[in-house]
């Protein structure tokens, strides 16, 4: 399975800090004026509150210094605070800790620790945590590659509704690893993660439905996820849909669509559909192409969301 290990961002984090505890002034002050760049003052309102154990002051230090375009970032102070607040069970300061450590950033590198971290927080149902352990053993990031330990941490993402998860797991059915290989599973997780909305899911669908791939070919469906995909910018699905109006795949054959869509992916960087439009082209009058073009603008203006 190909990677895809996400950073966590330091954004998702600093909306956390605004959440608690509204009632504790000093927190809120600190926060307010650290928004407004005043780091003195944030360091001076919550320092005190933290040295006395408290796990939100604590967690609210250490998410001042870890942020790298903040004046006070210090990853050595940030890790400091992270792990006081973790011995605590705060669950983000166990994730930041498990980042750390796996990073090696303010801490000596110790995957070992990074994943006893996570551990602690996916237990407590964080699902960055279990995303991360979920793809430290499946793509063998600094662990011994182990699905069944991959699938265990995807399954409790999943539960939460987790699309990235979900997907996964219809890829591990997919391939047979860690489980036994069972394309219908692999399909009804793929489906899932497809209609709520996760674009490689939705491209893998429409791949598997084109080419009758362990189901049923299906143009007409296989178009529908290939739209899907492509109205939220996967160029591949812009020029598979391109591809299948230019051939008239199981759907009426329309240059004018088939070249809006291979220049919507050509324009993204897609050598191959640039290949296809420039084909097709040699098929279609100039006023063809014109109105091609002006759809294909329409669509891009639209961010996507007017491109029928």
């Amino acid at each position: 399975m190909k990677p895809l290990y996400k950073i966590i961002s330091i954004n998702f984090f600093i909306l956390a800090i605004t959440i608690v505890q509204a009632a504790s002034d000093p927190i809120v002050e600190a926060q307010q004026a650290y928004l407004q760049g005043d780091y003195t003052k944030a360091d001076k309102l919550v320092r005190p509150l933290a040295e006395k154990g408290d796990v939100i002051a604590q967690y609210n230090l250490g998410v001042m210094y870890a942020n790298k375009e903040g004046k006070i970032y210090d990853d050595k102070e940030a890790a400091k605070w992270f792990h006081l607040a973790a011995e605590q069970g705060d669950s983000d300061a166990q994730v930041w800790l498990g980042e750390s450590y796996a990073a090696g950033r303010g801490v000596i590198w110790d995957v070992q620790k990074a994943i006893d971290w996570y551990r602690l927080a996916g237990k407590q149902g964080h699902i960055v945590a279990q995303i991360r352990l979920g793809l430290m053993f499946d793509e063998g990031q600094g662990v011994t590659q182990n699905y069944q330990e991959a699938i265990k941490w995807y399954r409790m993402a999943a539960e939460q509704k987790n699309l990235e998860s979900i997907y996964r797991l219809g890829a591990m059915y997919d391939e047979g690893l860690g489980v036994t290989q069972d394309h219908h599973e692999a399909i009804r997780f793929y489906q899932l993660a497809a209609n709520l909305g996760y674009v490689n899911a939705q491209f893998k669908l429409a791949v598997m439905l084109d080419q009758g791939e362990n189901i049923t070919q299906n143009y007409h469906q296989a178009k529908k996820y290939y739209h899907l995909a492509a109205v939220q910018g996967h160029t591949n699905a812009q020029a598979s849909l391109g591809m299948m109006y230019g051939q008239g795949h199981g759907i009426p054959k329309d240059n004018v669509r088939a070249y809006m869509w291979l220049d919507l992916a050509a324009s993204n960087g897609s050598e191959l559909a640039e290949h296809g439009r420039n084909l097709l082209a040699k098929d279609m009058s100039s006023l063809q192409i014109e109105e091609s073009k002006k759809l294909a603008q329409i669509c891009k203006d639209s961010a996507y969301k007017d491109c029928n």
